[in-house]
């Protein structure tokens, strides 16, 4: 059986608050993908998933693609990237046009996408996603491919999913600086979704909880694609330096303490348990508190209950909360933490599962968690040649002739449809 031969190289970029990752992959002409390098360094000069100090971002970013690209045997000089903060705002515009029962050609295609211009409200922020989903004859939804069917009215609901312009401003001019052009920003959530979710779980209803280090993105997926998105300025490393403030160590020592000995979840034995953390370099081994886990769990907890409250928040500002059947996909750097998913689904009433990124050929262990998701994700909607309809509109926006208010409803509609 002959070996798969790679006819296209995509490459993907995660400039997070705690690490910056690059992943460099092949799609072979048998259609799979496969990893040809990775890279990984700590993330300097981001905050809360925001570029702080471009000098600092760039030297990160450069590192991590210089690593990917020594194990790969190649250079690269596009990537996608990822973005998770920066005000992401998702919504549907519906638009439609007369026929007068005429067969629907290429032609008209391209005016109901052009009516669908005029009526886009950009709320002063910048389009990162503008997608057609599944077309509309006469108000009968859910269809694929329109061309060639009779009808009087053609519509489609055009997704957009939007952003603050500085933040996508200031990480774009830092890939650039580093000398890679973008190819496009994507919004965490589509990614991640790609990676972590099953088709028929974006299809059917599926809410998904990203927790990276500094920012928690709440998504909802309804027919295929998202329909609502709320982020939360809390993470994972807000735990860590919840243990490093209480205790009086280091964050370094804070984070080992989390990832080898904490847990969402406490049992009675923890009150015996007495933890140590190790002392860094110059510190004496008597200066260290001693810990006991039952404490650590404490904290632990003290900082879950709050993220958790907004994203019982979150959900239920995007009619998911209170609905049953629908489970929730926790991913993330933060879904690596002992207990937590147990944790997650006594909170909110419902099943929870960890999502881990699959779908790529010869991925390393160390990049096959859920902290990885987003990362992997690019690679998959950057093989899947996305239809945007961004650079066809103006990002200035026009007026929308819909109004906000008919937006919302339509997402809650769609949203109470199929929960």
């Amino acid at each position: 059986m002959s070996a798969a031969r790679v006819e296209k190289i995509v490459s993907a970029l995660d400039v997070g608050s705690s690490k910056v990752s690059a992943l460099i992959a092949g799609i072979s002409d048998k259609d799979e993908l496969i990893v040809l390098g990775t890279g990984q360094r700590e993330s300097r000069g981001v905050s809360r998933g925001c570029i702080a100090n471009m000098e600092q971002a760039e030297l990160s970013v450069r590192q991590a693609v210089e690593q990917a690209e020594r194990i790969a045997g190649l250079n690269i000089d596009k990537v996608w990237v990822g973005l998770s903060a920066g005000g992401l705002d998702s919504m549907l515009a519906p638009v439609e046009i007369e026929l007068g029962g005429d067969r629907v050609e290429q032609e008209d295609i391209d005016d109901l996408l052009e009516a669908g211009r005029i009526n886009l409200d950009m709320r002063g922020k910048t389009a990162l996603h503008i997608q057609p989903t599944l077309y509309s004859l006469d108000g009968v939804g859910g269809v694929a491919d329109p061309i060639g069917l009779h009808a009087d009215r053609l519509g489609v609901d055009i997704h957009v999913v939007l952003a603050e312009q500085a933040p996508v401003r200031n990480i774009d001019m830092t890939a650039r600086a580093a000398h890679l052009e973008v190819e496009a920003l994507v919004v965490a959530p589509i990614a991640t979704g790609l990676a972590c979710l099953t088709e028929e779980e974006r299809e059917l209803g599926v809410a998904m909880v990203e927790m990276g280090a500094a920012v928690t993105n709440v998504s909802v997926f309804v027919g295929g694609m998202v329909v609502g998105l709320e982020t939360i300025q809390q993470g994972a490393a807000d735990i860590t330096d919840d243990i490093a403030s209480v205790f009086g160590i280091r964050r370094a020592q804070a984070e080992r303490l989390k990832c080898y000995s904490g847990s969402a979840l406490s049992t009675p034995r923890d009150h015996q348990e007495v933890l140590e953390a190790v002392a860094a370099e110059g510190e004496e081994e008597g200066s260290i508190p001693r810990i006991t886990k039952a404490q650590l769990n404490s904290i632990i907890c003290q900082r879950l209950d709050k993220i958790v409250a907004e994203v019982s928040t979150a959900l239920r500002k995007m009619g998911f909360a209170g609905q049953s059947g629908h489970q929730i996909v926790l991913t993330g750097g933060g879904a690596e933490l002992k207990g937590i998913a147990d944790y997650l689904q006594a909170a909110l009433g419902r099943t929870v599962r960890v999502g881990k990124p699959g779908g790529l050929s010869g991925l390393p262990e160390a990049h096959s968690g859920p902290a990885f998701a987003n990362l992997v994700g690019l690679i998959h909607y950057a093989a899947s040649e996305p239809v945007d309809l961004k650079g066809q509109f103006d990002p200035g926006g026009g007026s929308s002739s819909s109004g906000g208010g008919g937006l919302f409803d339509r997402i809650k509609r769609a949203i109470k449809d199929n929960f």
